[in-house]
């Protein structure tokens, strides 16, 4: 079909055929390049405070809308990946390492709200624990930082900034069906 590709990992049952299809429509192709070009440009505009060992991104409020699409988590993967080039400290773990993890929590956060009727909450959550566990563990690598004390101010500012998403897409929800 026109603007359709077939590939959709996580509800594919037929365990006789190997083959993974995956459907992508053009729909969510577009909402994937959406999603990255804003979360890349919250981040730039926000930069000051998006980097460093005390950050605080502003972008982390699009991450629990993962629930509702699991292609979203490229999205978010692209964006951050596109929004770490203008990191200070660019390198491997700013352009490699950080993207990777993004991925991983936003898989991983879609399939724990699928659980829960995919709850932006529990998708929240989930990203918020994985990325404050990642960018301690990557402060602690490059500056040589304790991650006792970068992980709780991260876990509660990457939890504040999702928790606050996830209520925004609460409340655009009960008049749009955005996704």
């Amino acid at each position: 079909m026109v603007g359709e590709w077939t590939l959709h990992p996580f509800r594919h049952k037929n365990p006789g055929n190997r083959k993974v299809k995956v459907k992508l429509k053009s729909r969510d192709l577009s909402m994937v390049t959406i999603f990255a070009a804003l979360y890349a440009a919250l981040v730039y505009i926000f930069a000051p405070i998006s980097f460093y060992a005390l950050q605080l991104r502003i972008a982390g409020i699009l991450r629990p809308a993962i629930a509702k699409k699991w292609v979203l988590a490229i999205g978010y993967t692209i964006g951050v990946l596109v929004g770490n080039l203008f990191s200070p400290f660019a390198g491997v773990y700013e352009l490699i390492f950080m993207p990777i993890m993004s991925l991983f929590a936003g898989i991983l956060g879609y399939l724990a709200a699928l659980k829960f009727k995919n709850d932006y909450y529990i998708t929240g959550a989930v990203i918020a624990t994985i990325i404050s566990m990642s960018v301690s563990w990557m402060l602690s690598q490059l500056f040589n930082l304790s991650m006792l004390l970068t992980l709780p101010y991260l876990f509660i500012s990457e939890h504040a900034v999702c928790f606050i998403g996830a209520s925004i897409f609460k409340v655009i929800e009960k008049r749009f069906k955005w996704w």
